[in-house]
């Protein structure tokens, strides 16, 4: 059985490597589908993190032992996407999400996995954005109201916090900035609401960047100290989180699903700053970053201390992380051409 003792290596060689890596459940996981039985929907899986995420759920299933379908569920319009998660024994159909009648008509299940959102683009795309974030939760709350949800959420909703202090809590007033992250707020309360009205029992994970060799944060910093360009300093601080980590505790968080919703943090437990990141990079790949600006004294930052209670530390630490991330990038592996523009400050992406 996949455990959290797996060894951890020095650097990934390979894609295939790297999302078996990415997939491996933890123990929590494990022990979560052992205690919840019945199918696992996925909603907006053709993602960043969903491939992983799925594959992870089934790898989960299967050391359970008991029969348990999961079903991925995206309009799947990248080239090859909906064969890889049937090659790991994940079935797919697919669906607009904003289509209410083909909504309507997926299938049942005890758990669902909620992914679909737009941040990307949304800055000249508001109405859609809204719709994606704020209307499509309603649309899925109404069609599993019976159905345990974990549906990603963003840090953004917290607004910035001073560096100083240890990073915003599940506890803390939501401060949205810009129009995503309201969009973000207006998902959370439309899950909420169907929480509160339907008794849907739902669990908000609040994610603070997750990465992996191919995206996040440190490939952003990475791939401009490589190209030497110049880092904006201006967002001065970040948490990460290793990307399997993030999906075993968006996963075993279906086990804390509750009426009204159950709110988590997911980030990792170092604050990290942006110029020494990018000097540790530096020195990795052989060359000095340049920096433009001066660090800001407020950043997004979470505290995950409660995600870490519930569902286990985090497997790896930002040290490894940057590691792998500086030996993918010396060795020209590919990348998903996502970046993250995580230097936002007004809230737009």
């Amino acid at each position: 059985m996949p455990s959290e003792a797996t060894v951890l290596p020095g650097g990934i060689a390979s894609v295939g490597q790297l999302e078996d890596l990415l997939s491996t459940p933890t123990d929590p996981v494990v022990e979560t589908f052992r205690r919840l039985p019945g199918d696992l929907v996925i909603l907006g899986a053709a993602g960043k993190m969903g491939p992983t995420l799925a594959r992870m759920a089934r790898r989960a299933a299967d050391a359970v032992g008991t029969p348990r379908r999961v079903i991925a569920v995206s309009r799947f319009s990248g080239e090859g996407s909906e064969s890889a998660f049937r090659a790991a024994g994940v079935e797919t159909i697919r669906c607009d999400l904003l289509d209410e009648a083909a909504v309507a008509a997926l299938p049942g299940a005890p758990l669902v996995v909620f992914m679909a959102g737009m941040k990307f683009g949304s800055t000249g795309a508001e109405s859609v954005t809204w719709a994606m974030n704020a209307y499509l939760p309603a649309v899925v709350a109404r069609r599993y109201p019976t159905s345990r949800i974990a549906a990603f959420s963003t840090g953004n909703v917290y607004g910035l916090v001073p560096v100083g202090g240890g990073g915003s809590r599940e506890t803390d007033p939501p401060n949205p900035r810009g129009e995503y992250a309201q969009s973000c707020l207006g998902r959370e309360r439309m899950f909420e609401h169907f929480s509160r009205t339907q008794g849907t029992p739902v669990a908000l994970l609040r994610l603070n960047y997750a990465t992996e060799p191919r995206y996040g944060i440190i490939v952003d910093l990475a791939r401009r100290v490589a190209a030497g360009e110049p880092v904006d300093l201006a967002m001065g601080w970040f948490n990460a989180i290793w990307q399997g980590d993030a999906s075993a505790m968006a996963l075993a968080s279906l086990a804390d699903a509750a009426t009204p919703p159950f709110v988590v943090n997911l980030a990792g437990p170092e604050r990290l700053s942006v110029r020494e990141v990018a000097a540790d990079l530096g020195r990795r790949l052989g060359r000095p970053p340049a920096f433009r600006g001066t660090e800001s004294p407020d950043a997004l930052l979470a505290d995950g201390s409660l995600g870490w209670a519930r569902y286990g530390r985090p497997r790896v630490d930002a040290g490894r992380l940057t590691g792998w991330v500086a030996d993918w990038t010396v060795r020209g592996g590919v990348t998903l051409g996502k970046p993250t523009h995580f230097e936002s400050r007004d809230g737009k992406f």
